[in-house]
């Protein structure tokens, strides 16, 4: 497949739409060596067609392009001149899009203002048509003539995407910054910026408020969005400063280009302006495009160190040195005010190193004498060079004839030789002085009137050299970035012709290979890599052979990239708001050091990742902050070098920030034997979303510092007894509540506690429950020496003779055969030994079915509603009644349906009924052993008529009040209550004497007289006296309650 090629002249005019008379296009293939060969030819070049051509080719997915400067010079016969330029190899930067970096500094001359009428088409046209019109009508001056057009008010048509375009032109100084800004009538339209037709790649810098104030300077955070691999940003390393000096806040990196969004404007800011950013940028948005011309003003550049005269002698090396103010400067080199030419295949080279600048003849010669300047844009020096000849190895030709004294001449390739400085003929001999490369060839003797002739061959060998120097490379370390192409031209010399091996490690690299392969030409040898890949990096060896002898060089190639990506972070520690999380460097850092990470998270069901710092983390640790509570979160990492940022890591696992309990409250004693120790304690008033795992209890004994654990496993009861406890010993005992954060704070007894010698298990302090007719059987073990005497009372009198006691050593047993109501009660047990005594108290609840409820009522029917209220029953069955079950029964059927189940409240309104239909209503109690026996039914019956039919109007009453309540701040909280009126009663919510209107924290619904305020996440703020008040034509009534908000 053949590539595409494409001929610029300046930055747009394609020229495959002029070719005629006077310019030709070619091309050819060479089906051998497979080079294409695109020719341009100039007929009859005139002084307008001077300027800079650019050549661009494009083969598949793969892009390359040169630019040239063309100089017409003098006066031209009427015979053709034909400038003819050849483009057969591909260079290195393969994929740089900007040319106006490699454009030669040229004095323009100062054109005249042009006629009206090309100054009006210029006015009317595009920018990206200034160098078109500017070729077509002969202008050169055209940087003045876009100045002046800058200054002329240019009526502008109305743009639907632009409310503001780009000024037709904007100029900087080299290295300063400059700002193109544009106006968008839509915001929401995507933008896309060009620079000579070529997108930029998209670095948004997001401002944010300021989040620090250091003194008189405020540290504004930015976030960096990138759409494309960064590897233009170079990474500085901060310089160092001196430990009493004031410390300094630097940018890790520079970044060419910033894009802004500042409401509808879009600003581009360029940073360090160079030559190669004077060029035609251009923004899209959407269908439109406007563009500008941007104008880099370079500063003169002066001379710091001249030039030195030189002398020395033929084949020696000369170095001619200067150094200018500025780094990385544009000079030329001049020979007696020629420039000096230092192509490939020049005997001159030209080398550069910050402000310095060499010009280097390796084998000087005599016609290498001549004043040599440098010029600069701000001066110029010069120095004279001196070449002598030097004595090295003399060259003899001698021949006998007869008679000796015939006259003849000696020729050398068929030129006749001239006696000079360095040749000197006698006779027949013919000396040089010394010999040179140039000295080989075939050498004749004719002498005068004679046919015959002498001849010799004279071969001269110069074993074979590798110039590294044209690298012009520290070390001999040549650096690309991967995915670049990469040309490594060598200069190298040897007569005759040396062969050529390029090597890495043990392998041989082949000129015929596809990606990778090595030329060698005559005064010269590449080696060129298509695309350079990591592997590329190593060591290459050049051995250079022939019959003189041997040369090797060693060239190292780094290929460097952006680091792969670390490997999933680790969350070491986990917090209320915040966790520690660790990682490891990435096994590959590109090539170049890792400069820092970046740190992104994102809550576990959501797709948007935020970062978490903007200056680069160097450490391999990081703690985020600011988190929700009981959120799952996931975190990533990215690794920075000096080519760019590389891939995220893989997410870590998911984790919850999570804060531990507040610490336990109300730790007593609640009961202390001859072994062990019985505590209790209430809940942490804060348990948080981790909630509670259980509570660990650990003892100390008095005098020593060592907490003894006495729970291995976490208990969730509040009470605990400790065992094993030495007698008469002293004890410290603290208890911890234990979740998924951690252990809370620990609440101490503030005093010692004092082992005792008796003991009664303190359990038998618990209520003991029994059901009426079951059997009572309880064993109540006790420690005491000797053997203690027991005693039973049951509120302080004997006990019941229907109890039957049993004692031995160890125990005493209680036996009731059928349990009945009466046996309930607090039952003590006393045991004694000497003067010590013990008791136990023991609560033993004979439960039983409750009664049903009494006057159960209907108290309201309206539309498909109706009230109904009841009192608790008079027997509970000695247990607390836990609820209460409505059933409803339709007149006609008097088949009953459960309504409701474990209902806590006395009145009710049962919604839903159907209209037209008469309901009767019957309401069972319940406790812990079950429901009542028996249910209380309404005595009246309840009709459902349709609206408007026996309504009866009746100001607002509330049936149910709001209730007191504490609610979690971060987690919803409702209140609630119904109210009664006819007609439909207005409800206003108020807090604090304040209504409640269009306030987005706060929902508020009604349905069938049941009013709910919805508070959304609440915070101690929102804690308050809230009031629900109804309103209609008959009057208004209002409920309060009081809500506390606990953080």
């Amino acid at each position: 497949r053949k590539p595409t090629i494409k001929w610029f002249k300046g930055k747009w005019m394609d020229l495959a739409s002029k070719t005629g008379k006077h310019l030709q296009l070619k091309e050819s293939f060479d089906r051998f060596t497979k080079i294409h060969t695109f020719e341009m030819h100039i007929i009859k070049a005139k002084e307008n067609y001077a300027g800079n051509y650019r050549c661009e080719v494009n083969y598949k997915d793969k892009f390359d392009s040169c630019s040239f400067d063309l100089e017409i010079k003098g006066l031209f016969s009427d015979s053709t001149r034909q400038t003819h330029i050849q483009r057969h190899r591909y260079y290195h930067d393969a994929g740089e899009l900007d040319f106006s970096g490699l454009l030669k500094h040229r004095e323009h001359k100062q054109e005249e203002v042009p006629e009206v009428d090309v100054w009006e088409i210029l006015k009317k046209a595009r920018p990206d048509e200034y160098e078109k019109i500017a070729f077509t009508y002969g202008i050169t001056d055209l940087r003045g003539l876009l100045k002046r057009l800058k200054k002329t008010k240019k009526e502008e048509k109305k743009s639907e995407a632009f409310s503001k375009r780009l000024e037709p032109a904007y100029q900087a100084d080299k290295g300063g910054k400059i700002r193109l800004v544009v106006d968008l009538a839509d915001p929401t339209v995507e933008l896309k910026w060009y620079k000579n037709g070529q997108e930029i790649l998209t670095v948004t810098l997001i401002a944010l408020p300021a989040l620090f104030d250091l003194g008189m300077m405020s540290i504004y955070p930015f976030c960096l969005l990138s759409n494309g691999d960064p590897t233009c940003l170079p990474f500085p390393p901060l310089p160092p400063s001196p430990s009493s000096a004031p410390a300094v806040l630097a940018p890790l990196f520079t970044i060419k280009y910033i894009f802004e969004h500042k409401g509808t404007q879009r600003i581009m800011v360029i940073n360090n302006c160079q030559i190669n950013d004077d060029a035609a940028y251009s923004v899209t948005a959407g269908e439109e495009k406007c563009t500008t011309e941007l104008f880099v003003k370079e500063l003169p550049v002066n001379i710091v160190k001249m030039l030195e005269p030189v002398k020395t002698t033929v084949n020696e090396r000369i170095e001619l040195e200067c150094e200018v103010s500025e780094e990385g400067a544009k000079v030329r080199w001049m020979k007696n005010g020629v420039e000096v030419p230092t192509g490939v295949r020049s005997r001159y080279r030209v080398k550069s190193e910050g402000t310095k600048h060499w010009l280097i003849i390796d084998d000087a010669t005599k016609d290498d004498t001549g004043t040599y300047s440098l010029m600069a844009t701000g001066g110029t020096t010069e120095a004279h060079v001196q070449i002598d000849l030097s004595l090295g190895q003399p060259l003899k030709l001698n021949c006998e004839i007869y008679p000796g004294n015939v006259p003849g001449r000696w020729y050398k390739n068929g030129q006749l030789v001239q006696s000079s400085e360095r040749i000197s003929i006698m006779n027949h001999n013919l000396d040089i002085e010394s010999s040179t490369i140039q000295d080989a060839g075939d050498y004749t003797f004719v002498p005068e009137g004679y046919t015959q002739t002498l001849s010799a061959k004279v071969h001269i060998i110069d074993p074979p050299r590798v110039h590294l120097e044209a690298l012009n490379a520290q070390d001999n370390t040549v650096v690309i970035v991967a995915g670049n192409k990469l040309r490594l031209e060598i200069p190298i010399s040897g007569e005759p012709a040396p062969r050529v091996v390029w090597m890495k490690g043990e392998r041989v690299i082949l000129d015929s290979g596809s990606r990778m392969r090595a030329e060698t030409f005559a005064d010269h040898t590449c080696l060129t890599i298509d695309i350079a890949e990591r592997e590329d990096t190593g060591n290459y060896k050049i051995v250079l052979q022939n019959e003189a002898g041997e040369d090797t060089a060693s060239i190292k190639i780094k290929v460097v990239d952006i680091p792969d990506p670390p490997e999933a972070p680790l969350v070491t520690d986990v917090g209320g708001d915040w966790c520690t999380m660790t990682w490891e460097p990435p096994r590959y850092d590109g090539g170049s050091p890792i400069l820092g990470y970046f740190i992104e998270r994102k809550k576990k069901q959501s797709s948007r990742w935020m970062r978490l710092n903007f200056d680069l983390c160097k450490e391999t640790t990081f703690e985020p902050k600011k988190m929700i509570e009981g959120v799952p979160y996931e975190v990533r990492i990215f690794a920075v070098n000096a080519i760019g940022v590389s891939k995220p890591s893989e997410p870590s696992k998911p984790f919850i920030p999570l804060a531990v309990t507040s610490e336990p409250t109300t730790l007593v004693v609640d009961d202390v034997t001859d072994t062990t120790v019985t505590m209790k304690w209430r809940p942490p008033d804060t348990i948080g979303a981790a909630g509670l795992d259980g509570y660990q209890v650990e003892y100390c004994l008095e005098g020593t510092d060592e907490w003894i654990l006495a729970n291995k496993e976490l208990t969730e009861k509040t009470r605990y007894t400790i065992t094993g406890l030495p007698v008469e010993a002293k004890i410290l005992v603290r208890v911890k509540a234990i979740n998924a954060a951690g252990a809370s704070p620990p609440r101490t007894t503030q005093h010692s506690i004092l082992v005792k010698e008796i003991r009664i298990p303190r359990h038998l302090k618990q209520t003991y429950i029994r059901k009426v007719g079951e059997v009572v059987n309880l064993v109540m073990p006790f420690v005491g020496k000797p053997r203690p005497k027991v005693n039973w009372l049951k509120e302080g009198q004997p006990i019941d003779k229907t109890v039957s006691i049993r004692n031995s050593d160890c125990d005493s047993i209680m036996f009731i055969r059928k349990a009945e109501r009466k046996h309930s009660g607090k039952y003590e047990l006393s045991v004694q030994v000497e003067n010590h005594i013990d008791t136990a108290t023991l609560d033993i609840q004979i439960v039983d079915l409750p009664g049903p409820p009494q006057a159960v009522k209907i108290e309201e029917v309206w539309g498909n509603n109706v009230a109904l209220d009841w009192s608790p029953p008079k027997d509970n069955g000695n247990a607390p009644i836990i609820g209460y079950t409505i059933q409803k029964a339709d007149k006609k059927t008097m088949e009953w349906y459960s309504c409701i189940e474990h209902y806590h409240r006395t009145c009710i309104t049962i919604s839903d009924l159907v209209v037209g239909n008469e309901y009767y209503f019957r309401i069972y109690s319940e406790n812990m052993v079950g429901l009542s026996e028996s249910a209380t039914a309404t005595k009246d019956s309840a009709l459902i008529v349709k609206e408007g039919k026996a309504l009866l109007c009746s100001p607002p009453t509330f049936t149910q009040p709001l209730i007191n309540t504490f609610a979690i701040a971060g987690y919803n909280a409702t209140l609630n209550c119904s109210v009664r009126a006819n007609p439909r009663p207005k409800v206003i919510w108020m807090k604090n004497k304040i209504p409640i209107i269009d306030n987005p924290r706060y929902r508020m619904f009604s349905n069938q007289g049941v009013c709910t305020l919805e508070i959304r996440k609440p915070s101690p703020f929102d804690g308050g006296v809230y009031t629900c008040k109804a309103i209609n034509d008959l009057g208004e009534a209002q409920v309060d309650c009081k809500l506390e908000v606990k953080g």
